[in-house]
């Protein structure tokens, strides 16, 4: 290449920065100039981006260690060890290792001021979870310093692969949980991937459950033989994120305990298991015994039934509709009515051992402490 097709190149990439073209757009201009396959990877040889004609490898980790052909440069911003950039087949050695050097000292620029960025996007769920923000203002004017424009409202999904790195389902789940109405949050705890899902609307909350109730098919869809498991935490406002994210992972924990590996649960659909998976005060026994029943009740003052009483006859006499019919004077088909009934209502399936666990202990608490 003469003096001044380097010069002309060394602009293109300076014009591809600019206009936002980013590390993808740079590798392909590149691969156009040398006429090779061209791979970029980050440190732990995971691609970027590729580009260009011929046989590209799955890594460039042999050329690098020099048991393959091609060419390969560090990618690197001042002492970061961003990535690797590589050629393969392509016209000229000294003119590729030339160009690698060129469009690699740009792509380091271009992934560190995205890291940094995301960096900066990433402190900022974590200081939120850290519960290091005094009020809302102070947590949204970090938040602008980040570039992200928080929700009012939050729901979180903690997310664990069986045999992949966690981080591998970011691109899917930035598809999966979109919206409108505020800024996605991902970080991740451990092995758990925790998203945080704009919810200041009830419809929001309904779609990222749906959302998140559907990601293991569609990551098993992408990414073969990947086993995704889930829980879905309660709707909390900004600062309490907290509060929504331990539920998601007791949820998680709870959900490949009762149902095993490759199910989401949501922390609201769970009864009883969170009572007993965390080790419930009597306080809070009583608040989900009364949450629990609190439909039957409603339906029982509005249209002058006896369901609860029915279901607490029916659990106390052994489950037994017979006997229940006869100690409510009633037959026996109005009591299978009315169970049908009381499963309609409280969203409970009574040939469910799982829901009959829930309404069974909320039955058990609410005569140990609230009955007369």
């Amino acid at each position: 290449m003469t003096p001044q097709a380097i010069v002309e190149y060394t602009e293109a990439l300076a014009r591809i920065a600019a206009s936002g073209g980013g590390p993808k757009a740079l590798t392909t201009h590149l691969a156009q100039t040398v006429g090779g396959g061209v791979l970029l990877e980050d440190p732990h040889w995971r691609h970027l981006a590729t580009a260009g004609a011929g046989p590209i490898p799955a890594s460039a980790r042999a050329c690098v260690e020099g048991r393959a052909p091609g060419t390969a440069l560090r990618v690197t911003a001042g002492p970061n060890h961003l990535g690797w950039l590589s050629a393969f087949g392509a016209n000229s050695c000294a003119e590729t290792e030339l160009l690698l050097r060129l469009t690699a000292a740009v792509i380091g620029v271009e992934l560190a001021r995205g890291t940094s960025l995301r960096e900066r996007r990433e402190d900022f769920w974590d200081a939120l979870l850290s519960q290091q923000f005094h009020d809302s203002a102070a947590a949204r004017e970090d938040a602008a310093a980040a570039a992200i424009s928080p929700a009012a409202a939050y729901v979180t999904v903690a997310l664990e692969t069986e045999s992949a790195d966690p981080a591998d389902l970011r691109p899917i789940v930035a598809d999966c949980f979109r919206s409108s109405d505020g800024e996605l949050g991902i970080t991740q705890r451990g092995v758990a991937l925790l998203v945080f899902v704009p919810a200041a609307r009830a419809v929001d909350a309904s779609n990222a459950k749906t959302a998140a109730t559907l990601l293991p098919k569609t990551a098993s869809r992408l990414k073969r033989n990947v086993v995704v498991s889930g829980g879905i935490g309660t709707v909390e406002p900004l600062l309490g994120l907290p509060r929504s994210a331990a539920a998601a992972q007791a949820a998680l924990a709870i959900g490949r305990r009762v149902y095993g590996a490759g199910h989401v649960a949501s922390y609201d659909e769970l009864g009883a298991y969170p009572l007993l998976y965390e080790g419930a005060d009597v306080e809070r026994l009583r608040a989900f015994a009364s949450e629990t029943l609190a439909p039957l009740r409603r339906y029982d003052e509005k249209h002058q039934t006896e369901l609860e009483r029915t279901l607490k006859l029916y659990f106390r006499l052994g489950q037994n509709v017979k006997t229940a019919a006869s100690a409510l004077n009633v037959h026996r088909h109005t009591v299978f009515y009315r169970l049908r009934q009381i499963g309609e209502i409280t969203a409970r399936s009574l040939e469910s051992s799982h829901d009959q666990l829930t309404l069974r202990l909320a039955v058990a608490i609410d005569e140990l402490h609230n009955s007369a």
